[in-house]
C-alpha cells in the first residue's frame, strides 16, 4: 500500500483517498468543519489546510502577502507557502504533509477560528452541542487569541423550526453546508440550502416546504455546532454528564451501529447517536431508529405478575411449576423472539429441546413495516437471522394459533411479549381468543404486548439497554451489544429467566453467567430442525 507522511508520521491510503481521509482512517483528525467521511468536500471551512511540500526538483507554490510588523509599525511585504485542503487533495506515493508541525498552518487555524467566531453568539451555557463542540474543541487548540472586532455582531434568526423534528439557530452555524450535503446525497432529498452571502449567509427549507421524512435526526447529528438541534434531546441534558454504550438499534433488522447515551445518577437512556460501521450503516441513522432508544423505558414490564396481579418472583416461579407439572411433553411448546439477543433465546432453545424434549418451537416479533433502499429494513426486529440461526425450521406466530386452536399445543413458554397480532386487528383478535384456550402460557418478556397481556406467568425481562447480547442482522452479521443501564423494577436478562424456570421445573439449568450461555451456544450453536406437534402444511420458515 502506497504511504505518504503527516507530521513525520507514516500514513498508508487507498489510490484516490485525499489526505484528510487516509489520515482519519488511521485514527489522526485533521481539524475541519465541512468534511465529512460520508459527504463529499467543498472545502469552503478552510480548517483543514496543510502544507505540502514540493515534489524534488519542483518549486513549491508560494503567496505574496502582507504582514504587520511591531518593529517598523508599518506592513511588510513576504511571501508564504499556499497551504492547500487536505479534504480535496488526493494522497501521493512519498508526500510530505505538515500540519501541527507547521507554523503556516497554525496561523491559518487560528485564523479560520477568529473568522468564524467574529459573529458566533458564545451561548455556550445554553446550546446542547456545548461539550462536544467542533468550534469549542478548535477554539481550544487552535485558537486562544483575545478578540479584536469591537462591532456589534450580526444578528440573524433563532430558534427557526425546519420542521417538526429539527430547530436551526443561525447565529451558531458555521456553514458547512454537511445538512444540505446529507438531504442531497444520502436522504435523497434536497429540501435544504443555503441563501444570501458572507456574513448574512444562512440555511433556510426551500420554500413551501418543511423538513420531514426519514432521516431529518441526522442533519443535527452532522452539524458540528449546534446550529441544528432536535426537538427531542433539545435542553434535555449536558453532554459531560452522560455516559455512553456500544449499542445496535432495535429498530429494524439492519442493525444499525450505534452509541447509547445515558445519565447514570438517573438510570436514564436519553438518546442514540450513531457509530461508524461502513459494512452495516456507513454514518447514520433513521427517524425511527434513533427514537428508538425511548422503548428502554417505554412499555416496559418491571414486575413478575400472575394472572395480572403483581407478585414475588418466587411466587411467579412457584406458579409456573404448578402449570407445567404432569404436562405430556407433546404438548407443550416454546415460542423465540427475534426481538430478544442470541443469549435469550439460546436458553429457551436449550430448555426446550434438552430439558423439556419438545421440539415444538415457534417464533414471533414485531409485524413488518415501511422500508426503503437507505437503511430502513421491512423486518422491525433486531435478531430475526439470529432466532433462525439458533432453531432452523422455526414456526412462525400463526402456526402457534393453528396448533392451540387445533388443541396440539396446550402449554407455552414464550420469550417476548410482543407478536405480528399486536399491528393487526384482526389476528390480534384471533391471537386473543386462541391464547386464552392455553392451559398456562408462561411468558418471559422486557415490553408489553399480546403475549405478555396473555400470560398467566409473567417475568419482567431487562431490556437490550440493561444486559449485553448478540444480534444478528439481515446480513447475516453479529454484533454484541454493551450494558447502558441498571435492570428497571425486578427485571433480569431473560436468559437468567430461562434458567430459573428451568430449575423450578426441576431440570439442571444450571448457567448463572453470561460467559456461560455464550459457551454453551458456541460449542452446541444450532439444533436439529423445530418441529410442531403435528406441523402445518403452509407453515413457513420466518416469524
Amino acid at each position: 500500500m502506497p504511504t505518504f507522511t503527516y507530521d513525520g508520521k507514516t500514513i498508508p491510503f487507498e489510490p484516490g483517498e485525499t489526505i484528510i481521509k487516509a489520515a482519519y482512517r488511521q485514527g489522526i483528525e485533521i481539524p475541519h468543519y465541512c468534511w465529512h467521511p460520508g459527504l463529499s468536500s467543498p472545502a469552503n471551512c478552510r480548517m483543514c489546510l496543510v502544507e505540502i511540500a514540493p515534489p524534488p526538483g519542483q518549486r513549491g507554490m508560494m503567496l505574496d502577502v502582507l504582514e504587520w510588523d511591531a518593529a517598523i509599525g508599518d506592513y511588510k511585504p513576504r511571501q508564504k507557502p499556499k497551504l492547500q485542503p487536505s479534504c480535496q487533495i488526493p494522497a501521493a506515493e512519498g508526500m510530505q504533509v505538515k500540519g501541527d508541525t507547521s507554523d503556516n498552518v497554525k496561523e491559518a487555524r487560528k485564523g479560520v477560528q477568529e473568522f468564524l467566531l467574529l459573529n458566533h453568539p458564545v451561548d455556550c451555557p445554553i446550546c446542547d452541542q456545548s461539550g462536544e463542540c467542533k468550534l469549542q474543541d478548535y477554539w481550544v487548540e487552535h485558537g486562544q487569541y483575545q478578540k479584536r472586532m469591537r462591532d456589534e455582531p450580526i444578528h440573524k434568526p433563532k430558534a427557526v423550526r425546519f420542521g417538526p423534528s429539527i430547530v436551526y439557530d443561525a447565529e451558531r452555524c458555521v456553514m458547512c453546508t454537511r445538512c444540505i450535503r446529507f438531504m442531497d446525497e444520502v436522504a435523497k432529498d434536497p429540501v435544504l440550502d443555503m441563501r444570501e452571502r458572507g456574513n448574512l449567509n444562512e440555511i433556510f427549507v426551500a420554500p413551501g416546504k418543511e423538513l420531514t421524512g426519514h432521516y431529518t435526526f441526522m442533519t443535527e447529528h452532522v452539524c458540528p455546532v449546534g446550529a441544528l438541534t432536535t426537538v427531542d434531546f433539545r435542553f434535555k441534558a449536558r453532554v459531560w454528564f452522560l455516559r455512553t454504550a456500544k449499542s445496535v438499534c432495535q429498530g429494524c433488522a439492519t442493525g444499525c451501529n450505534s452509541h447509547l447515551d445515558y445519565d447514570p445518577r438517573y438510570n436514564k437512556v436519553y438518546r442514540y447517536r450513531p457509530r461508524d460501521n461502513e459494512q452495516v450503516n456507513a454514518y447514520w441513522m433513521c427517524d425511527e431508529g434513533m427514537v428508538s432508544y425511548k422503548r428502554a423505558h417505554e412499555g416496559r414490564l418491571i414486575e413478575p405478575r400472575v394472572k395480572g396481579s403483581v407478585v414475588a418472583v418466587k411466587k411467579a416461579l412457584a406458579e409456573a411449576k404448578s402449570y407445567f407439572e404432569a404436562v405430556p411433553g407433546e404438548t407443550v411448546a416454546v415460542v423465540l423472539s427475534a426481538q430478544h439477543s442470541l443469549e435469550d433465546n439460546w436458553a429457551l432453545r436449550e430448555l426446550a429441546g434438552a430439558y423439556l424434549g419438545t421440539r415444538a418451537i415457534y417464533a414471533t416479533g414485531l409485524a413488518e413495516g415501511y422500508h426503503d433502499a437507505i437503511l430502513i429494513h421491512e423486518d422491525k426486529n433486531p435478531n430475526t437471522r439470529g432466532v433462525l440461526e439458533l432453531a432452523s425450521g422455526v414456526r412462525p406466530f400463526s402456526s402457534l394459533l393453528d396448533d392451540i386452536e387445533a388443541g396440539r399445543v396446550t402449554h407455552v413458554i414464550a420469550l417476548g411479549g410482543e407478536t405480528p397480532a399486536d399491528a393487526s386487528a384482526e389476528l390480534g383478535e384471533r391471537a386473543k381468543h386462541a391464547l386464552e384456550r392455553l392451559q398456562a402460557l408462561v411468558v418471559i418478556a422486557a415490553h408489553e404486548g399480546l403475549l405478555a397481556h396473555a400470560a398467566h406467568v409473567l417475568l419482567p425481562a431487562a431490556s437490550w439497554a440493561e444486559a449485553s447480547g448478540t444480534y444478528v442482522n439481515a446480513k447475516g452479521i453479529h454484533q454484541v451489544t454493551e450494558k447502558a443501564i441498571e435492570p428497571q423494577g425486578a427485571s433480569e436478562p431473560a436468559w437468567k429467566l430461562v434458567a430459573d424456570v428451568g430449575q423450578a421445573l426441576g431440570y439442571d439449568t444450571s448457567w448463572t453467567k453470561l460467559k456461560q450461555v455464550r459457551a454453551r451456544w458456541t460449542s452446541a450453536p444450532t439444533v436439529p430442525d423445530a418441529t410442531a406437534v403435528s406441523p402445518s402444511p403452509q407453515a413457513s420458515q420466518t416469524p
